[in-house]
């Protein structure tokens, strides 16, 4: 079944790949992956992990999160948008997160590009979801092969190049593919995984912002 993308976990359920029966990556896919986010600091918070993720695992990420939400004002953007040199230094020296300056400085930048756009378009979560691709954007069935070939979209593409030309950086379409299936904006749990027709209800019932 791994080649078809599913795996049977310890529990004798069949999910997606990517979670190596890990504990912590079970609960995360299981419970947060695909699932439809409409908070506007769980957004900011994401699209900002995701740029710290580039290079890297999202495990990795994901096991220091709650070191990144104690340096980073819970990703308050309101907040982070008011770090200075001495906060650039401060995380930088911060060996619970990823001390990579550019990506400290990155997020600090996208926290007042973020009051701008929550600003302009009343939330982060209108503009956003946006984006959402139409259904005749989306694959017919989303299986291993789709996904491994597909690691940008059309969609993403837009939504980098807007966000972009807006100011924000460390935001690559692939980046922000990795966004959009994290935040529920698509349904990438692989057909027969145990988490899709749950996550695709959660979806049908999701009142867009």
């Amino acid at each position: 079944m791994e080649k078809a993308g599913i795996i049977e976990g310890p529990d004798g359920k069949c999910r997606c790949f990517w979670h190596q029966n890990l504990p912590d990556y079970i609960r995360y896919h299981d419970e947060e992956w695909g699932r439809p986010v409409v908070d506007d600091h769980r957004l900011f918070e994401k699209i900002c992990l995701e740029g710290f993720q580039s290079g890297l695992s999202w495990l990795t990420i994901l096991r220091k999160r709650e070191n990144f939400r104690a340096a980073f004002a819970a990703f308050d953007f309101e907040k982070v948008a008011l770090f200075d040199d001495t906060d650039v230094e401060r995380l930088v020296a911060d060996a619970g997160i990823i001390r990579h300056r550019g990506k400290i400085v990155s997020t600090i930048n996208n926290a007042r590009r973020a009051i701008e756009l929550r600003d302009e378009f009343g939330s982060l979560a209108r503009f956003f979801w946006s984006y959402e691709p139409k259904p005749e954007e989306r694959p017919s069935a989303v299986d291993l092969e789709h996904l491994r070939a597909n690691p940008t979209t059309a969609v993403s593409v837009r939504l980098s190049k807007d966000l972009k030309k807006r100011g924000w950086t460390f935001v690559g379409p692939t980046t922000v593919y990795a966004f959009m299936q994290a935040m529920g904006l698509v349904n990438d749990h692989i057909e027969g995984c145990c988490i899709r027709e749950e996550t695709e209800a959660l979806r049908a019932d999701f009142v867009r912002p």
